[in-house]
């Protein structure tokens, strides 16, 4: 039998509904009213929404044969009737309150006022949020009446073109697809105006006008960008990142956007790979701390409000681990470290609600990302119990070919799909070949329909069968992008991300009216503040640090040379830049790496300042003047020299919208640095993979002897870093006291508090981000030396006080044991506390047996 050519799709699908209309009309109107509503209801289901279902049944109650074809001399069949209705339906684009006004007006009797406020009543009933089994009946609903190239076309992700369309012939690939029910999803289109274009499409025209998803990648802002999440990190300021994350989500979804690809979730140790800028830095601890909190931010607590987006965790997993830090590269690990270290934020962004999950690029001990069963079948689906749906990273299912774990794409599509994948981003597989592929039996026809279903279920969570042009509003587009409380909070992202490495003498803050010169291109550079992966940012209105420094020096001069570009060993702009350093009473370098060195495919070998910027800083220096170092960034570098160099070194990362304002004002002491390093800066390239919570070993370097034969150590540098995790200064002093625990014995199913007394000893206000980190001393595997189990943020005034306190169980100290069960076993602990994780305080605590007893 075929399909049939229209089918119900989201609302007012219950026959219960219809029939309580049909009584309420045989109730309160004539024997002809009834006859009309049983011929509604016998066809109700055959329109798709209900928006369409209210333009139908009000355009009958007024008689208006030119609109339902119903008493005109050539009446239209009932099928284009209902496909013109959900043309109509689909294209109001007013509210609820807007349609009731209007169809007031076209309405003549009581009867049919009172026939229209049931119809409206069933509307609100049915527009609310549905219950999850509901939305569970309504994909099953709506799949039974897809025919097999509709469901795959819902598996399919293609690019699209930005604000504008694209070529001709791109541009007319993808809206062949989309009319034709191949394209089901779409990202890199942006603006009310495009996504609306392409998303009447398909409500219009095509068969059964399933709405799409629009993605893309707002990984640290829309318009309005924020410090890049590396950076947002060292804020250390959860609630300041969910902030930023529901801003980018409402910048987003004003420009019609429902789906971003972010966060990235990635613990990286390797600053060589570009894409540690992406994500939270090393440690799994904070990492999972933040999935939480930026899934939050996107996701909101409504996903059917207009202001959400779906959220996607990526890259699945250990993406950050490739070896030598090179982009895409393999990857291969033990178990026990993938779960310890690389999966916990993914978990975290799992129990946070993430709605959809990216595979990475890269292959987990043999196996591409995109096929593996064990990431995506054991642990994703079977072992979290993920409902959500899962997509590709750009064509890395069709690079399997290329991984050669695939000997063409159709061997690669039925490996993914087996595995989990179900959606494809742009590499053409399902498109091209699961039909061919379940005609010849090589897949199934359930592993198609359970892939479309989680595609579907997200489409109802997002309420867009119910209104998929609520995030198309022009009015919100232009009232909700880049405004002066958006760029606020940027400002104030930027302050709480600069961490200061280094303020010998207190040469920080400067004194406005000084003379300064301003040394580096990237204090003159607009774009390069945005980092990679700026999303919709616009450079052209961005300050440059260079202005925001004049601005605020008020009654003093500035002087500024470029000196040499940032890659470039082209001295010749030395001697300007050293000329300016000599008529200056000191100088403010500004260094590092260009937007283009961080992010995707920007892995490097030397992760030193790179072409002659370390040379110019040695001739700055040696003119005698106090030299600050103002650090623009996107990975760890290795700094050695560079801080034997100068007198004061402040991180900025790429700061964003609002960072050339955020550093200045930090500069001359109208904020106060608060950051703290997520990530360890290595002292040199050899010492990389480089990270706080590593193994004793058995030969350990002893303290006092750093480079002694027969240790675990180098014989040209030692272990330690240059700046470790968790470190940052302020422009005050703050000491930690009195620490301890309220019990020093633990049974089962206890709660233990740790107290610090934290002080502003200095003679400025500051924050202080105060750490708690424990350690198993014995247990049935080695433990690493430290790990972070929480953390807070305190602000204080000099000389003010707060006692600290962090509450614990015996879940914080559980680990994945020998037999590779999580929990904890009876022994001896460390519980340390301090501003990072060098500078600590320590306490013992023991972990007795279940039949043990507390001494006395």
């Amino acid at each position: 039998m075929a399909p049939p050519r229209r089918a119900p799709l989201a609302t007012l699908e219950r026959s219960s509904e219809i029939g309580t209309i049909a009584i309420i009309g045989w109730l309160f109107s004539s024997p002809r009213t009834v006859t009309w509503l049983c011929a509604i209801q016998l066809c109700w289901k055959k329109i798709e929404n209900t928006e369409s279902k209210f333009l139908a049944a009000a355009s009958w109650l007024k008689g208006r044969s030119m609109t339902m074809g119903l008493t005109a001399s050539k009446p239209m069949c009932m099928e284009s009737w209902f496909a013109m209705c959900s043309r109509q339906g689909f294209a109001c684009a007013c509210k609820v309150r807007s349609r009731l006004v209007f169809m007031h007006h076209l309405l003549m009797s009581s009867l049919q006022k009172r026939l229209l406020l049931a119809i409206a009543f069933f509307y609100a009933y049915t527009a609310n949020g549905a219950e999850p089994e509901d939305i569970s009946r309504r994909v099953a609903d709506l799949l039974a009446r897809m025919t097999m190239p509709e469901k795959i076309g819902q598996l399919v992700l293609m690019s699209g073109y930005g604000r504008t369309p694209g070529p001709e012939k791109e541009q007319g690939d993808l809206e062949r697809a989309i009319r034709s029910g191949a394209c089901g999803n779409v990202f890199n289109v942006l603006g009310v105006d495009e996504v609306g274009r392409l998303q009447r499409m398909v409500i219009e025209e095509t068969r059964l006008g399933i709405p799409m998803l629009f993605g893309f990648d707002t990984v640290h802002g829309f318009r309005t960008i924020f410090p890049i999440p590396l950076g947002e990190t060292a804020s250390w300021n959860l609630e300041l990142m969910e902030q930023t994350a529901r801003v980018a989500a409402t910048e987003s979804s004003a420009a019609g956007l429902n789906w971003t690809f972010a966060p990235v979730v990635d613990i990286s140790r390797d600053p060589r790979w570009g894409r540690i800028a992406e994500g939270a830095g090393e440690d799994p601890y904070l990492g999972a701390q933040v999935a939480r909190a930026r899934v939050r931010g996107f996701q909101g607590s409504d996903l059917k409000a207009p202001d959400t987006v779906l959220a996607c965790a990526k890259h699945f997993a250990a993406y950050g681990a490739v070896q030598a830090g090179r982009d895409y590269h393999a990857v291969d690990m033990s178990e026990r470290l993938l779960r310890e270290v690389y999966l916990p934020p993914f978990l975290a962004a799992k129990e946070a609600g993430v709605v959809s999950v990216m595979t990475a690029f890269s292959e987990l001990n043999g196996t591409p990302a995109s096929a593996n069963r064990f990431l995506l079948r054991d642990i994703l689906r079977n072992e979290w119990g993920f409902k959500g749906f899962v997509v590709s990273d750009f064509a890395s299912i069709s690079e399997m070919v290329t991984h050669g774990s695939a000997g063409d794409n159709s061997e690669a599509g039925r490996q993914a799909l087996k595995a989990g994948v179900d959606m494809d981003m742009v590499g053409g597989v399902y498109q091209g070949h699961l039909g061919r592929m379940l005609a010849e039996g090589r897949i199934e026809p359930g592993q198609i329909d359970a892939s479309t279903a989680r595609v579907l279920e997200a489409k109802f969570r997002l309420g867009l069968f119910e209104d998929p042009f609520g995030r198309c509003d022009e009015v919100r587009e232009q009232r909700t992008q880049l405004t002066p409380e958006n760029r606020e909070l940027a400002y104030r992202a930027a302050c709480e991300s600069f961490v200061l490495l280094k303020n010998e003498t207190e040469v920080l803050p400067l004194k406005a009216g000084s003379k300064i010169a301003v040394i580096g291109s990237l204090a003159d550079s607009r774009r390069d503040l945005l980092g990679p992966w700026k999303g919709d940012g616009e450079w052209e209105p961005v300050e440059t640090i260079l202005a925001a420094i004049r601005r605020s020096n008020a009654g003093g001069e500035v002087r500024f040379a470029g000196g040499c570009d940032v890659r470039s060993t082209n001295e010749a702009g030395f001697a300007e830049a050293l000329d300016a350093v000599r008529n200056s009473d000191l100088a403010v370098l500004v260094m590092g790496e260009s937007a283009d060195m961080s992010g995707e495919a920007k892995s490097r070998t030397d992760i030193g300042l790179p072409g002659a910027q370390t040379e110019l800083l040695r001739q700055v220096r040696a003119l005698g003047k106090p030299v600050i170092l103002v650090l623009m960034n996107g990975r760890p570098l290795a700094l050695e020299e560079e801080s034997r160099l100068v007198d004061a070194m402040l991180e900025v990362w790429f700061p964003g919208t609002e960072g050339a304002r955020a550093i200045a004002d930090v500069l001359f002491g109208r904020e106060y640095p608060s950051g703290k390093l997520p990530v360890t800066f290595p002292r040199n390239l050899g010492q990389v993979p480089l990270f706080y919570s590593a193994k004793n070993t058995g030969r350990p370097s002893y303290p006092e002897n750093p480079t002694a034969e027969f240790r675990s150590t180098y014989l040209d540098s030692p272990n330690d870093p240059l700046f470790p995790f968790g470190f940052g200064l302020s422009y005050t002093t703050f000491s930690l006291s009195d620490f301890h625990l309220d019990r020093d014995q633990l049974l089962t199913d206890e709660d233990l508090v740790a107290e610090v007394l934290v002080t502003n000893s200095g003679k400025r206000p500051g924050a202080e981000v105060v750490q708690l980190y424990v350690r198993d001393l014995v247990g049935s595997v080695t433990r690493p030396l430290l790990e972070l189990k929480s953390f807070r943020k305190v602000h204080l005034l000099p000389g003010q006080s707060e006692r600290v306190s962090f509450s614990m169980n015996e879940r914080d100290l559980a680990f994945l044991r020998e037999d590779m069960t999580w929990g904890t076993e009876p022994g001896r602990f460390k519980i340390f506390v301090g501003p990072n994780s060098r500078d600590l305080l320590s306490a013992d605590l023991e972990i007795l047996p279940e039949t043990g007893k507390r001494r006395e």
